[in-house]
């Protein structure tokens, strides 16, 4: 029996045919155990250490993924899969793995029994058709400014997280968050952008019942002169600069040659009267709070501090553009090309304020704030991370439903639903696809026979239970309840998944499993690593000069 490994020319390593199928199959299964356990809301959670030796407590598939470090080629392409979900739809990172592993899984008897993975792959992608059609069946149009059945969804979609024991609380951060900074598009449509406009502010100490969302924006700086500048302003007219309010620096080394003891005393004169007129142009505008991004002189502080003016400076471009969308400022270039509307007078209230040890800058209670700061407390660290990304996933399904109020139901309801559908289905389907679409069936029940284990509950009992409720895909909405393990009804347990995360969901599991079953070859190119001493020492670079150039022959022989 040979082994499976050819080697060809000293480095490239080959393995083929069912083996390889076979080994994908086996890592993909094995990252799907690793966060199996992690579906659902009794589900367990991991500690992980990460590269920089901290550690990181979640049951959130994704963080945990990235944190794992895997040798073989098919386990880290299932990581990709959970990452492409985070950033796509932001949910269902653990679902996406759990079911392609399971399509992994139920295709390894066809490969045994010699299908080609070409027609298991068509086999898939008919299914996947079906799915999303059972999908758009099932599916319900919500209100997306109903804020009930809004809380409902996004309660349902973090009740799997760790936060999930404190009840309301991050649903309501995250709807509010979400619904402050949605823009409309015109014709319905409204996007939302998580990234770039809301801004989440992690201090420890106090308690999580502290978090807010504010209607404005926080960011840690304070005034440039503290005891000359006020620190709470009410109604502020707010200017943000992206310009130096200091004397211009030479390039480079610039050498200035004076004749005259006096010239010395006009070249610093000019330097004050550049400044000078630089905070005159926009005093002229009377603003109450001036903010740039770059570095403000002290000579500028005392201009702007004779005049009553607050500054702050150094301030990351970022923050400063949530700023301008918070108080509908424009953030001016050149002060001389300043307009009265680039002024900011949305904000309500400027104040610095100390939290722990450090001191934070307020711009709150805007009138129409686009922009907003998650403004997190809590014990420590890691507890604060932790509620960060479930911040993160739940402002994601909110805005999910933003931009598609379709609903179906969570619980493993929608796949038992799916999955009667493709039995059915499979029964007129011709020729030898008929076998691999009926496992891609069965493969969709990988989700709440997932949850019942979480549960604790008689798993076989339970999933039969579920199996004849749906046998000809009725009771669309009875799926299981994950805290208790049973068998309810989703519409009045207000248990919801997103449209949009479901059918992600599906459509990335099915395509990932086809493109690992397509793979009949690994070659690698990396080279053995010798042993310390062996061989003989590493030939040094040869470097070409300009005689060996004019050697060369250009034209071959």
């Amino acid at each position: 029996m040979h082994s499976p490994v050819l080697v060809l020319k000293d480095s490239l390593k080959r393995e083929s045919g069912t083996k390889v199928h076979h080994a994908n199959i086996q890592a993909s299964k094995a990252v799907a155990d690793i966060i199996r356990t992690t579906l659902g809301p009794r589900s367990m959670l991991k500690m992980l250490l990460d590269s920089s030796g901290g550690i990181v407590v979640t049951n959130d598939g994704n963080a945990i993924l990235r944190e794992l470090d895997l040798a073989h080629p098919a386990a880290k392409s299932m990581i990709e899969l959970s990452r492409t979900q985070d950033e796509e739809v932001g949910d269902g990172t653990t679902s996406v793995i759990v079911l392609a592993g399971e399509m992994l899984h139920v295709a390894e008897e066809f490969i045994d029994k010699k299908y080609h993975p070409t027609v298991i792959c068509r086999a898939y992608n008919k299914a996947l058709e079906d799915a999303v059609a059972v999908l758009n069946k099932i599916a319900m149009p919500i209100d997306a400014k109903d804020r009930a059945t809004m809380l409902g969804l996004v309660k349902s979609c973090i009740g799997t997280k760790f936060t999930s024991q404190f009840g309301d609380l991050i649903a309501d951060l995250a709807i509010d968050a979400t619904t402050t900074v949605g823009v409309d598009l015109g014709q319905g449509l409204r996007e939302v952008d998580i990234k770039k406009y809301i801004k989440v502010e992690k201090v420890p100490g106090g308690q999580l019942e502290d978090s807010k969302v504010l209607k404005g924006v926080m960011f840690n700086k304070d005034v440039v002169a503290p005891g000359k500048m006020r620190r709470k302003i009410v109604n502020p007219r707010v200017i943000l600069l992206d310009s130096p309010l200091e004397y211009k620096k030479g390039e480079n080394q610039t050498n200035a040659e004076l004749l005259k003891e006096e010239d010395w005393t006009v070249l610093l004169k000019m330097e004050e009267e550049y400044i000078e007129n630089l905070c005159m142009q926009i005093l002229k505008f009377k603003p109450d709070l001036v903010i740039t991004e770059k570095g403000l002189s002290d000579l500028a502080c005392h201009y702007l501090s004779k005049a009553g003016v607050s500054a702050i400076r150094r301030l990351r471009k970022t923050d400063n553009n949530r700023i301008a969308k918070a108080c509908g400022a424009v953030i001016v270039n050149r002060p001389d090309e300043m307009q009265e509307s680039d002024v900011g007078t949305g904000a309500g209230l400027f104040e610095v304020k100390k939290i722990g040890d450090e001191f934070f800058a307020f711009i709150i209670d805007c009138k129409e704030p686009k922009a907003c700061t998650v403004l997190l407390r809590g014990a420590s660290k890691d507890l604060l991370n932790e509620v960060e990304r479930n911040l993160q996933d739940a402002m994601s399904v909110a805005r999910n439903i933003i931009k598609n109020p379709k609903l179906v139901p969570g619980g493993g309801a929608t796949e038992l639903t799916v999955s009667a559908t493709l039995k059915q289905n499979s029964s007129s389907i011709e020729g030898i696809e008929k076998w691999p679409y009926e496992a891609a069936a069965i493969a969709f029940e990988a989700i709440p026979r997932t949850l019942a284990q979480n549960c604790g509950v008689n798993v076989i009992r339970t999933m039969t239970a579920l199996q004849g409720k749906h046998a000809n895909g009725e009771n669309a909405w009875v799926g299981i309840d994950g805290n208790t393990g049973a068998i309810t009804n989703m519409k009045e347990q207000k248990i919801w998944d997103a449209y949009n995360v479901k059918a992600q969901t599906f459509k990335t599991a099915i395509e990932a499993a086809c493109m690992l079953l397509r793979i009949d070859d690994i070659v690698s190119g990396i080279k053995k690593k010798q042993a310390p001493g062996a061989g003989q020492a590493p030939s040094q670079p040869k470097i070409e000069t300009e005689a060996d150039a004019d050697g060369e022959q250009i034209l071959p022989d």
